[in-house]
């Protein structure tokens, strides 16, 4: 057996990983590079030659920046009813027995199962029999409620994961209800949460399907990227699209660091 073959048996894991990472980052990498392209046309699909205008005018074409500003707005509200909600439900499900528990477990994990066209025509028909305009509020409603199983199942994770000697301890130490579930019940659940309403985010911003059925006349950015594909792809949505993820991964790093420095021992 020659060395090379040694080595690629011990990491063929790892290697397997870094292609699988490659592959899932190629899509990035395209559309940051795009965004410095100067397309000839209206399409933005070939290399034409190395351009920062649209760097410098991302708002340049009309809606763009308006159809960001109402996702980001949605998914802001839709991630706090959905995260404030979901956690409630996370609670009664670990901690409490009622009736109909098991039926509710169930039916908390049925959108996340169904198909997204079935419960955006679902959506559809019970917003229309209400009487109800389409338009921001019906999205927002909408997301709240396809993005509230996924909160539920990362905070019910996390609450089950919980001792429950540590709350039994502090109530021993004379603390109240409401101290023990700020300074002690909440700090421990709080990465369930936070894992939850980032989902939630993610989720509110990138839909399109549901989106699309409930909008109404109302533009969110995924339906305003499908519109314009259609026309021919300014080269601003990719500076949108890069810049974006950008802050993502800025994100992670810093979550990252701060998690590095609470577990480092102290000298």
């Amino acid at each position: 057996m020659t060395p090379f073959v040694t080595w690629l048996k011990r990491n063929l894991v790892v290697l397997a990983g870094l292609l699988t990472l490659a592959y899932l980052l190629l899509p990035n990498v395209v559309v940051t590079v795009f965004s410095f392209n100067e397309p000839a046309g209206r399409f933005n699909y070939e290399w034409r030659e190395f351009s920062t205008d649209a760097w410098q005018d991302p708002c340049g074409v009309a809606g763009l920046c308006g159809s960001l500003t109402l996702s980001l707005q949605i998914a802001f509200w839709a991630t706090l009813g959905a995260t404030a909600l979901g956690t409630a439900i996370a609670f009664a499900l670990v901690r409490y027995r009622f009736r109909a528990r098991s039926a509710v477990n169930t039916l908390i994990f049925l959108p996340m199962a169904m198909p997204e066209v079935v419960m955006a025509a679902s959506l559809l028909t019970l917003f229309l029999n209400m009487g109800a305009r389409l338009g921001f509020w019906t999205i927002l409603i909408a997301h709240i409620m396809f993005c509230l199983s996924f909160v539920v199942t990362a905070v019910k994770a996390r609450v089950m994961s919980m001792d429950p000697h540590l709350e039994q301890a502090a109530q021993d130490l004379y603390a109240g209800p409401f101290q023990t579930f700020l300074r002690v019940t909440l700090p421990i659940a709080a990465p369930g949460i936070a894992a939850g309403a980032l989902l939630a985010f993610a989720l509110s911003f990138d839909d399109f399907i549901i989106t699309n059925f409930n909008a109404g006349s109302t533009v969110t950015f995924p339906m305003f990227v499908w519109g314009s594909a259609q026309r021919g792809t300014p080269v601003q949505i990719n500076v949108i699209g890069t810049a974006m993820f950008a802050v993502a991964v800025l994100l992670v790093l810093v979550s990252m660091a701060v998690g590095r420095r609470r577990t480092r021992p102290k000298a």
